[in-house]
């Protein structure tokens, strides 16, 4: 049975923790109480559908004036007024904005769809089912002090797994904060709730690869002769994880390869150099669309065996040997990189072809054969 009682100012001022008090007089009116929070709502069924609006805050907005509220929107249901705006204006919960963020064209790598969705799904569970006005600041600032706590756990295939982190704290609501600003492109609702975060300060990795001759040993090592030429091909090539892993044949040519789509949202042709024939040819065997193909049902390459460095620490020993040993300069590995050009000129108007790279990929290869990593 639900509890019922008139919501007057003294029944709202002792309203336990955890409660769902419904009010004796007006249908639908109600007050939820959280741990520090309690809540004016109106609820009503419209063509079948439960629809429920915040009314406001205790005791930012008192009982009396709670109940005036109450009524109106009680007066537009009699009237048949309401059922089209409600319907209009109802607040999507996290996973209906999650779910919409994620099928956006912008959100281009299958990658960070997989890791935006799997943060929400691992560090914010419990909020998917909320309308977003429901999540409060108070409440993301909890979560991002929660999330900040290593602790330990498992990961997809049962692994152990250090999880959380300030780092994960800052990744996961900066995420969420993504995903409720863009439902707020459509939806009325109030600033993020993240503007009450104090952000963790975060200086970017600079992992590279220092030692080659552990690299070329843990490479040969591999058993999976897919993984060992997955890795080489991104460390002679500096390309990012995914556009490794989803790179297909009909991409490759005699001197370049060619990805329509990239990251930054640019087609993008990389020069292609013997060295680099010869350790994706070998592929070719397997008879796949993909160049690097993955197992059993899988298209292509999704998880290589690990190693102690990660993809992207390979693309960042690949600019490091660019700039350092090869001696090119800082704007020709961005173009080599394909990262976005931070002047107005490089980023509308200028326009490197790939036939302008090969040179400067002949000298970063060069380098890296001195080091007989093949």
């Amino acid at each position: 049975m639900p509890d019922l009682t008139k919501l007057t100012e003294t029944a709202c001022k002792k309203a336990p923790p955890y409660a769902k008090l419904w009010d004796t007089e007006i249908k639908g009116f109600a007050l939820f109480t959280g741990k520090t929070t309690k809540t004016f709502y109106f609820q009503k069924d419209v063509k079948g559908l439960t629809q429920r609006i915040k009314i406001g805050n205790y005791p930012l907005i008192d009982a009396f004036d709670a109940r005036v509220a109450a009524l109106e929107l009680a007066t537009e249901h009699a009237t048949g007024v309401a059922a089209k705006k409600l319907t209009a204006k109802k607040t999507p919960t996290l996973e209906e904005a999650l779910e919409r963020y994620l099928a956006r064209a912008k959100l281009r790598s299958e990658h960070n769809r997989g890791m935006v969705e799997a943060q929400m799904k691992s560090h914010l569970k419990a909020w998917l089912k909320l309308p977003l006005d429901e999540i409060t600041r108070s409440m993301c600032v909890e979560a991002h002090e929660r999330i900040s706590v290593v602790r330990s756990g498992k990961d997809v295939r049962g692994r152990p797994k250090q999880m959380g982190g300030q780092r994960a704290a800052n990744h996961t609501l900066k995420t969420f904060r993504s995903v409720y600003n863009f439902a707020l492109k459509t939806h009325e609702l109030p600033v993020c709730p993240t503007i009450a975060i104090e952000w963790h300060p975060e200086e970017p990795p600079k992992t590279v690869i220092a030692d080659f001759d552990l690299w070329k040993k843990s490479v040969d090592a591999l058993e999976n002769d897919v993984h060992r030429a997955y890795y080489r091909f991104l460390l002679f090539t500096g390309l990012r994880r995914d556009e490794a892993m989803t790179l297909r044949w009909d991409q490759v040519f005699d001197d370049h390869l060619h990805l329509p789509t990239t990251k930054n949202g640019r087609p993008f042709d990389l020069p292609l150099l013997d060295v680099h024939h010869a350790i994706i040819d070998p592929m070719r065997i397997y008879r796949s669309e993909f160049v690097f193909h993955g197992k059993r049902q899988a298209l292509h390459l999704r998880r290589p065996a690990e190693l102690p460095w990660s993809p992207h620490d390979h693309r960042r020993t690949f600019a490091t040997v660019a700039e350092h040993d090869a001696g090119l300069s800082e704007g020709t590995v961005g173009h080599l990189l394909n990262h976005t050009p931070t002047s107005v000129t490089g980023r509308r108007y200028s326009a490197t072809a790939y036939r302008h790279l090969i040179e400067p990929m002949k000298a970063v290869v060069g380098a890296f054969k001195q080091r007989d990593l093949l």
